[in-house]
This record gives structure tokens, C-alpha cells and sequence, in this order.
């Protein structure tokens, strides 16, 4: 039996009785419409998995492995994704909004028509990541690697460019 719960309430938010690891509860609970806003989903293994419009609001994925997760238009808003590994995930259109990517791995990612604003990025790795018409209003590049990025039709306004990597 596998228990997914909230992270600030320990309440149950889904309990699997047949998945033998979080990823699969977590893949049953979404087919079944489950919202997993706040769950704490810390250090699990999710590469390559279909996430897409998930509801992940304010979700802990601290330590995460999203390598090449499908997270197409997620909701990722306020979500806490600190040294998580994002490497070549497909997050185009995902609200990550005040999400915090601090020492998150980006290379490579897909982030295409994502919303940015307010995000953490400090140590964040964005080489050769797709930025194109990325939201990145009010964001701190500073220390960011943003070599071979993809900005073109960035919204930069009142972003913080100084000291690129």
C-alpha cells in the first residue's frame, strides 16, 4: 500500500491499495482525476513520466528525478522543485509561477510558453533550454546558466540580466 499525502497537513490526499511504488499511486490517482495540490512527493523517481496537466499546486518535489517527464501545461504554481532534475522535461505552458528551482537542472528543458514569473532560479542549470516566448517578468538571471537558451520572444521585461553565465 502506497500513502501520498499532504505536505503542511500529513492528510491523505491518495492511498493505493495495488502500486508498489509513489510513482505508480501517483499515476493511479491521476487517471482517476486525483488533484495532488501540497502532496509530498519528495526524492521520487518520475522520469519519463506523463504528467501532463497535472495539478501540482504548491506540491514538495524536492530532490525529484522529472527527467523527461511529460509536463505539458502542469500546474506547477508555488510547487517546490528545489535540486530537482529536470533534464529534457516538456513543461511548454506549465504555471510555474513563484515556483522555487533553486539548483534545479533545466538543461535541455523544454519551457516554451511557460510562465516564470516570481520563480526562484538561483543555480539553476538552463543550458540550451527553450525559452521561446517564455514569461520571465521580474526574474533574477543572475548566476543562471543560460548558455545555447533559447529567448527568443521572451517577455524580459524588468528581468535581471546582469553576470550571465
Amino acid at each position: 500500500m502506497i500513502t501520498i499525502k499532504n505536505r503542511h497537513t500529513d492528510a491523505i490526499i491518495y492511498r493505493s491499495e495495488t502500486a508498489t511504488t509513489v510513482k505508480g499511486a501517483l499515476m493511479e490517482g491521476l487517471a482517476l482525476d486525483i488533484k495532488f495540490s501540497s502532496a509530498d512527493l519528495r526524492g521520487t523517481d518520475l522520469r519519463g513520466t506523463d504528467l501532463q496537466g497535472a495539478d501540482l499546486l504548491g506540491a514538495d518535489l524536492r530532490g525529484t528525478d522529472l527527467q523527461g517527464a511529460y509536463l505539458q501545461g502542469a500546474d506547477l504554481y508555488r510547487a517546490d522543485l528545489r535540486d530537482a532534475n529536470l533534464y529534457k522535461a516538456d513543461l511548454q505552458y506549465a504555471d510555474l509561477r513563484d515556483a522555487d528551482l533553486q539548483d534545479a537542472n533545466l538543461r535541455g528543458a523544454d519551457l516554451r510558453d511557460v510562465d516564470l514569473r516570481g520563480v526562484n532560479l538561483y543555480g539553476v542549470n538552463l543550458y540550451r533550454a527553450n525559452l521561446y516566448k517564455a514569461d520571465l517578468r521580474d526574474v533574477d538571471l543572475r548566476g543562471v546558466n543560460l548558455y545555447g537558451v533559447n529567448l527568443q520572444d521572451a517577455y524580459l521585461s524588468s528581468t535581471i540580466l546582469e553576470k550571465l553565465t
